[in-house]
């Protein structure tokens, strides 16, 4: 590659920027509402509304009841997770190694956690929580998981 290319192309990436993280170096936060579920922040989209995270869950915890208004998308890192009541049920089943998309409009009632359980989701927009009735309990979207994650203590 010429110097000029190299040069041309210095001054095109500084205009961006790559993100690069080290989960190891960042501190889980415990995401509200689901006891036993922390999580460590990856990446916050203001311009898509995406976000990126790495969920820790302990074996019993799980999600309440929920509507995906982005699509997710999650890789299974370790332990099992149940979706509407895991296969035996009807739903799914996912263990470590798994990949699953969630359409956006997709409702999930309680995602429960068989065993202690890490993985990556993104999710494409919003997610609104819901009781049993359907009233909307909360919304969370790029903005609450920048707010949640500005509670985590700073990285030893």
């Amino acid at each position: 590659m010429s110097d000029q290319k190299t040069i041309l192309d210095q001054m095109r990436n500084a205009q961006i920027q790559d993100t690069y993280i080290h989960p190891d170096d960042l501190a889980w936060v415990p995401f509200p509402g689901a006891p036993g579920i922390d999580m460590k922040v990856l990446r916050v989209s203001s311009e898509s509304g995406t976000w990126t995270v790495l969920f820790q869950c302990t074996a019993g915890s799980g999600f309440p009841r929920h509507l995906h208004l982005g699509a997710g998308e999650y890789l299974m890192i370790s332990g099992e997770m149940e979706v509407r009541g895991g296969a035996k049920a009807g739903g799914i089943t996912a263990v470590a190694g798994d990949y699953g998309y969630e359409p956006t409009g997709m409702i999930h009632d309680w995602t429960n956690f068989v065993s202690d359980s890490v993985f990556f989701f993104t999710n494409h927009g919003p997610i609104q929580f819901m009781d049993d009735d359907d009233n909307i309990v909360g919304v969370l979207d790029w903005q609450g998981i920048l707010a949640i994650d500005a509670s985590a203590p700073a990285p030893v």
